[in-house]
């Protein structure tokens, strides 16, 4: 990892991060043209997320993805959505030389966002790139390098930062409601089928390498022969994907960060395995049970488990403070409950002192109350809002980065089977 890179500048806070100043030379009229890399299951989904977010401020004029399928199916989308027809291509940077498009949507898998990304700013676009910022730690800090460069505008698809939810239980601790905030449990618990393993997503029976750009998949990944499971279902193998890390725990980890104005843990710890999904045809990589424990410098420690063969207790996470819990659930549901220092005996007193007893327990529908079921929509319009110079973004590079370091270390806790250390003076990280 780079020694220069400037640990004040990594670390400063979102609002000093977010990018240039607001500014802008375009026309009240103008629509920011976009071109979107990747259109398979969530790149898909979002061209009618972006539909919803800003169809008054925005023209996709451009889809690439190296299967001719998705390429088809989205032109079909977009003919019934939006009513055009985009230009489309298999090769990213034939897109990124279309000099009349602003912004690139990457919704691609995470081993291709550290090229892309990189492309994309050298050539003078604007960049929303899913999360995680990249594949690994070293690469993170190469986008953030070029990010800083360029003076364009990034966001990093971390989307709960722009969930009105999460904007409130942020306010909630910082209003004190909660007390002193040392422990935080968040999970993610998921199932499928027999039939259905998780992250087993549907192999198009049409999809051959004749119409599948194979290499370019690959891109800097090791080279192997055709292989349509690790081309559709590439979150199973550690060549493409950090799995349940990048994938899950890293939207918890970050959000916990957002709630709680932390950056990047001291150390880590992890452990789990493929316990669930042991079938002898599956070759996946990546855990489906996992479990790691955070510690940051400033007495907080973040307990996180996920488990892909259970769905009973959903996802969320729950700030534990000394006069009171604040938990969201599945992204839809905020409670709050004041402490009673009664340890939840049977007609126990409330025991707490009257400041406490005060705080009446809060419940906040998401849906109900602010008519959105995540921060996604919400995400997508900061983004072009501040490319039209209108706001910041919320997840600039530099917080994506902190988000992306807390999952690569369970990954590599796990991995390893050690503790990882990250050394925020020297931004790189040790075993112990």
């Amino acid at each position: 990892m780079a020694d220069e890179f400037n640990r004040r500048n990594f670390l400063k806070t979102a609002a000093l991060a977010a990018g240039p100043a607001l500014v802008t030379g375009r026309a009240a009229n103008d629509k920011v043209n976009i071109g979107w890399i990747g259109v398979g299951t969530r790149g898909y989904a979002s061209l009618d997320w972006m539909h919803t977010a800003a169809p008054n401020d925005v023209q996709i004029t451009a889809i690439c993805d190296t299967y001719q399928g998705y390429i088809a199916r989205a032109k079909d989308r977009m003919a019934t959505i939006w009513g055009t027809t985009p230009k489309t291509y298999v090769d990213y940077r034939e897109l990124l030389a279309d000099k009349s498009i602003d912004a690139v949507f990457i919704m691609t898998p995470e081993h291709l966002h550290h090229d892309m990304a990189i492309a994309a700013l050298r050539a003078g676009k604007n960049v929303y790139v899913e999360k995680p910022l990249a594949h690994t730690i070293e690469e993170g800090f190469d986008i953030v390098r070029e990010w800083e460069k360029s003076k364009k505008i990034v966001q990093v698809g971390t989307q709960n930062r722009s969930s009105s939810l999460y904007k409130k239980a942020k306010e909630l601790v910082k209003a004190g409601m909660v007390g002193d905030v040392h422990f935080v449990r968040a999970f993610w618990y998921r199932n499928g089928l027999p039939n259905e393993p998780s992250w087993r997503y549907v192999i198009p029976p049409e999809a051959t390498p004749q119409n599948t750009d194979w290499n370019r998949f690959l891109g800097t990944a090791p080279k192997r022969p055709w292989d349509e499971h690790r081309y559709f279902q590439w979150r199973l193998y550690w060549d493409y994907s950090g799995g349940i890390s990048t994938d899950l725990l890293v939207h918890q980890t970050d959000i916990v960060n957002f709630m709680l104005e932390k950056t990047v843990p001291r150390t880590c710890m992890a452990s789990g395995g493929v316990y669930r999904w042991t079938d002898k045809t599956d070759d996946r990589d990546v855990p489906d049970c996992l479990s790691a424990i955070y510690d940051y410098a400033d007495k907080l420690q973040v307990n996180y488990s996920c488990y892909l063969g259970n769905e009973f207790f959903g996802y969320g996470e729950e700030i534990c403070g000394n006069e009171g819990t604040l938990r969201v659930m599945n992204r839809q549901d905020l409670y709050f409950e004041p402490e009673m220092y009664n340890s939840r005996r049977p007609n126990a007193p409330n025991r707490a002192p009257e400041a406490i007893k005060a705080r009446a327990a809060i419940h906040i529908n998401g849906p109900q109350e602010y008519k959105e079921s995540d921060g996604a929509i919400n995400h997508f319009r900061n983004f072009i809002q501040a490319i039209l110079g209108k706001e910041q973004v919320i997840a600039p590079p530099t917080i994506g980065q902190q988000a992306a370091i807390t999952g690569h270390m369970a990954t590599l806790a796990f991995k390893n089977q050690k503790k990882i250390v990250w050394d925020e003076t020297a931004n790189k990280y040790h075993f112990v």
